[in-house]
């Protein structure tokens, strides 16, 4: 199997930009798996579509609130998207603000975190966050969720 095969072209206006108000609003794509033919239902169809003895492949992964907005040190807003977990308090992260904070930097984000931004990598930042609190701990408890667009 290529990756490429899972490649296809998904129209800006269709990326929720927040969750469905009703989750049986939730739209359903319905690939049928001999003619290859599209079906664009809502969820609750999944019902007349499953049958005895066929296989269902739950994903139960969940997005963590990985956003957070601060401020620099010169009080311009900051907001982090964060990429990667390095381990510990360190992580790689996108960083929006309007003049790109440099290594040194301090950050003060919600709930009192604060980081330093390290260094860069390419087009993320390095950032390694002060204090006791892990970083999942910090997102878990004053993160926001990624919509889209990132």
């Amino acid at each position: 199997m290529r990756r490429d095969h899972f490649d296809y072209y998904l129209p800006d206006e269709l990326i929720a930009r927040q969750p469905a108000a009703e989750r049986r609003g939730s739209r359903l794509l319905v690939v049928d798996g001999v003619t290859g033919a599209l079906q664009h239902l809502q969820f609750p169809a999944i019902c007349s579509l499953v049958n005895p003895g066929d296989l269902l492949v739950f994903n139960d992964t969940r997005v963590i609130p990985a956003r957070l907005f601060g401020q620099k040190e010169s009080g311009g807003k900051v907001e982090m998207l964060v990429e990667r977990l390095l381990g510990g308090r360190r992580l790689l992260a996108h960083l929006r603000a309007s003049k790109s904070p440099k290594a040194g930097t301090r950050l003060q984000f919600e709930g009192g975190a604060e980081a330093e931004v390290e260094g860069r990598e390419g087009d993320l930042f390095q950032l390694r966050f002060l204090g006791d609190r892990t970083v999942l701990d910090i997102l878990e408890s004053h993160g926001h969720m990624p919509l889209p667009p990132y």
